[in-house]
């Protein structure tokens, strides 16, 4: 190939991979498999690699192409970046009404859009190309965080059609809620704290140093306002479906709305509607849809006149606050919660509320005795808000966060630029033992499923297992004829635990069987601090068997593909400890299997490209086993069903939302039975 035939290509793959990206990312409606998508880019790195000087600042290749920043250099909007004033009732929207016909001295028409619960951004584009990405900030100045917003797929990198030399516009960075989930089941598995919510999902993510991670956190973008006159455009609204034809991506649900009675009419819908969206909304905004009025109307020093958002209400209750516990997780942060006197809200009986640690203690100014606010709203977990001060006891003294951990005593540390307390007695503290008892033997870990519903906790209080090599310890006559009452209480009947004849025999057989879970599952199962499913298996497919993975470097562990510093300096703590060491050997001592697996090779592509959702009950498989011979063929496996999903590979007690949603996207359901005849026939449609 000539130089002039790889630039030919080169732009051709750029503007096919951008045209693909606009069609699924913007308007829903994928042309391509991401088999293809993948190979096209795949063709396009490798041109890129050979002939650099035809890199396009728009090429694909550059959205994840950006080096770790140190920080966020401080930018100067161009127009300021002003916030919307907020109203909590219809009768201030009529308020807002009144005035706009007051200063204009007639009728006007209003656009109503959905005011989306994320992180404002500001975009600008010199001659198509996306040049700048611009945090809020104070308003006047924000954080240029450019590589970042470059790997969130939903912004293009330049723009389509009569775009205009200098354009700029503005809009919200989100999380959905699907990818919030699967994050945050993340980080429970690393053993980092969750996020409260979506909001401070995508923030954090956004501000993150490195933009490859933040690729990963899948962040989505919805545009909607342009600060300066487009040529010919006089209303909002058209200015919006200009920019759409552009490939920006704008919301389809916003309104024209011509009286007070149709925009009451819009957020009543969509305070309806909005638990059906797959993102957060928190209220609803109204313009001024004519541009002229705007200028008319002008602004406050904070605010616009001629826009307000109306914000739905969060379900608030008052109750008491009746005492803190602090609980201990796994890996020894501690968690403060309030226990309240029960109170109904958003529909259940609310007794308890987190706290997240001891800034929020101290932000809240939260005691023991006080009539707090509890809202549900967009959150996981119901949260205290604020503090009814005229309800205050007198004498009600601040909360004093402890200092020692409540179940061993030992003196609690808090890790420079964490938020959370930590007990540092890992291995003797009871919570955090039972806590690495509990992970090692759950289903994505050693899957000894034998083991659950409090049996950890009733071998740990009889002194049978105080780390997870003792439970290859077991016998049959330890266990047998073990017994506990757990007590009832105001939500369950007592309960009985006891290990019959089936019972402990199911216990010792599954232990057993547990010494077949292939080396990336034993890695995710030790219990390393930030090493969860994916790590594992990265950290696995790199060293090959536990005797490297121990004696790794520092410089070694970062070397390997999405392993930074956090995670190589954990694996290096964990592996110092002699107590850790020894573990590895008592394990390695009873068959648990320390070293990868070797496949054959002819097998390893055969599903290469497909991507599969499993769900159900299978005859002749575990779940596990199923997604392991998904992967060891080259499949992916996917948590849920998109239009981009190869095949749902279903077994019996399917769900009937997964079912549902398949057949609407056109996902091919396949059985057990048709997935075995793919990996053994290669009879793959």
């Amino acid at each position: 190939m000539t130089r002039e035939e790889a630039k030919i290509r080169i732009d051709a793959l750029c503007e096919e991979l951008q045209e693909h990206n606009y069609r699924y990312y913007v308007l829903a409606q994928p042309s391509i498999s991401d088999y293809d998508f993948d190979q096209k880019l795949k063709e396009l790195e490798a041109l890129e690699a050979q002939y650099p000087e035809f890199i396009r600042p728009d090429s694909p290749t550059q959205r994840v192409g950006g080096e770790p920043a140190k920080e966020f250099p401080t930018v100067r909007h161009k127009y300021p970046m002003l916030s919307l004033s907020n109203s909590y009732s219809l009768e201030e929207i009529k308020e807002f009404d009144a005035r706009v016909r007051k200063t204009i001295g007639h009728e006007t028409e209003y656009v109503c859009e959905l005011k989306y619960d994320g992180l404002a951004i500001s975009l600008s584009y010199e001659k198509g190309i996306l040049t700048q990405a611009v945090t809020r900030g104070d308003g006047v100045q924000g954080d240029d965080v450019t590589q970042n917003v470059k790997t969130i797929r939903s912004i293009p990198l330049k723009l389509r059609g009569d775009y205009p030399p200098e354009f700029e516009i503005r809009g919200e960075i989100l999380m959905p809620r699907a990818e919030f989930e699967r994050l945050n089941r993340e980080r429970e598995e690393i053993g980092d704290a969750p996020f409260a919510n979506p909001r401070n999902a995508a923030a954090g993510s956004l501000k993150m140093q490195d933009p490859k991670e933040v690729a990963k956190r899948k962040l989505d973008a919805f545009l909607y306002y342009i600060p300066h006159d487009l040529s010919g455009i006089t209303t909002h609204y058209d200015a919006l479906k200009k920019a759409k034809s552009w490939g920006l991506k704008i919301s389809d649900n916003m309104a024209i709305c011509r009286n007070i009675a149709q925009i009451m009419e819009y957020i009543n819908d969509w305070d309806k509607g909005r638990q059906h969206l797959p993102y957060d909304i928190d209220g609803i905004v109204i313009k001024v849809n004519g541009l002229e009025m705007q200028k008319q109307l002008s602004y406050t020093a904070k605010n616009p006149r001629w826009a307000i958002a109306y914000k739905f209400k969060a379900e608030r209750v008052e109750t008491l606050l009746e005492s803190i516990d602090y609980q201990i997780g796994r890996t020894g942060a501690i968690t403060p919660v309030a226990n309240l006197k029960p109170v109904l809200l958003a529909g259940t009986t609310v007794k308890r509320a987190s706290l997240h640690n001891a800034d929020i203690i101290a932000q809240l100014d939260v005691r023991i005795g006080d009539t707090v606010y509890v809202e549900k709203g967009g959150e996981i977990i119901p949260k205290i808000v604020s503090v009814n001060l005229d309800k205050r006891p007198a004498g009600a003294q601040p909360v004093k966060f402890i200092d020692r951990c409540p179940e061993c005593g030992t003196p609690l540390v808090r890790q420079e630029g964490e938020a959370a307390h930590y007990c540092p007695n890992e291995d003797t503290c009871p919570p955090q033992i039972k806590g690495k008892l509990e992970h090692f033997i759950s289903r994505k870990a050693m899957n000894i499923d034998s083991l659950g519903e409090g049996k950890i906790e009733m071998l740990y209080d009889h002194g049978l297992v105080k780390n997870v090599a003792d439970l290859y310890d077991l016998t049959y006559e330890m266990i047998f004829g073990l017994e506990k009452v757990i007590p009832a209480d105001e939500e369950k009947k007592e309960k009985h635990i006891s290990f019959r004849e089936k019972t402990a025999a199911n216990i010792i057989k599954g232990i057993k069987q547990s010494e077949k879970v292939p080396f990336p599952r034993v890695i995710y199962a030790i219990g390393i601090r930030y090493v969860g499913e994916t790590v594992a298996k990265k950290l696995a497919a790199h060293f090959k068997n536990m005797d490297n993975l121990m004696e790794a470097s520092f410089e070694e562990l970062v070397s390997v593909e999405e392993i930074g510093e956090k995670i190589a300096g954990s694996v290096i703590r964990f592996f110092q400890k002699p107590e850790h060491r020894e573990i590895i050997e008592r394990l390695k001592a009873r068959g648990v299997q320390m070293q990868l697996a070797e496949t054959k090779s002819s097998a390893s592509a055969l599903l290469s490209g497909k991507s599969f959702v499993v769900s159900g009950v299978f005859e002749h498989h575990s779940r596990n086993e199923i997604k392991e011979l998904i992967e060891r063929f080259g499949g992916k496996n996917t948590g849920s069903i998109s239009s981009k999903t190869s095949y749902v590979l279903a077994g019996a007690n399917m769900g009937p939302a997964k079912k549902e949603k398949a057949e609407k996207l056109g996902v091919p359901i396949i059985s057990e039975k048709e997935f075995e005849k793919m990996i053994t026939k290669s009879d793959i449609p």
